[in-house]
């Protein structure tokens, strides 16, 4: 049994289909070369509309500190997540500058990759293993790809985690029973069409992972 977070959400439908189905944690995408990505305003207004006890996540591609106070001085958040910083001073001032917990991506393919996630320990709030991109992905997640989950069997995490990439409704209660994951996270395995989130999608990724 798992916790679902919906991310990539833009449109006050895709936010309420998320709320409705049970999402634990729903996400805003601040990076404009995704089908996914938000302005701070349109964040704002959504947000507002989620209810207490669902955590709201902006995630980010290396930020620069512009961008960090951008999306916090609008969207009240209760996550950061970022992707692609993978030195810890900067990830501490990243989280220190945000003043919210914060989620470390980690892109898989091997053990060694794992271990790298692993050793933002203490500096991440949590963690999120996805999977690796090919080398001439423009994004790095959201891609519907997916890694091989047995290499977070039987490891020991001392944060609370993730498992993103590659997940539908489809094959998410298999990504929780290989990993043990508490928490999957989605965004492309819910859509009908790069960025278009699909309501009965949501809702069947929910009660998959459930």
């Amino acid at each position: 049994m798992a916790d679902a977070k919906i991310c990539g959400l833009s449109t006050a439908e895709s936010v309420t289909a998320a709320v409705e189905a049970g999402a634990r944690f729903i996400g805003f995408v601040f990076y404009p070369p995704s089908p996914r990505a938000v302005t701070t305003a349109q964040a704002a207004a959504l947000a507002v509309e989620v209810p207490p006890g669902i955590g709201k996540v902006g995630l980010l591609v290396d930020p620069t500190d512009e961008d960090i106070d951008a999306v916090t001085a609008t969207v009240p958040l209760d996550f950061i997540q970022v992707h692609k910083v993978s030195d810890r001073d900067r990830l501490g001032v990243i989280r220190a500058r945000a003043g919210l917990p914060l989620i470390v991506a980690q892109a898989v393919e091997t053990t060694d990759d794992v271990d790298a996630g692993l050793a933002f320990v203490g500096v991440a709030d949590m963690l999120l293993f996805d999977a690796k991109p090919a080398q001439d992905a423009t994004l790095p997640g959201g891609n519907g790809v997916a890694f091989d989950w047995r290499l977070l069997a039987n490891r020991r995490i001392p944060v609370p985690w993730m498992l993103a990439g590659g997940l539908t409704p489809d094959n998410v209660a298999q990504g929780v029973r290989l990993t043990g994951t508490r928490i999957v996270d989605v965004s492309s395995g819910v859509e009908s069409a790069p960025g278009v989130k699909d309501a009965d999608a949501i809702r069947a990724f929910v009660t998959a992972a459930r």
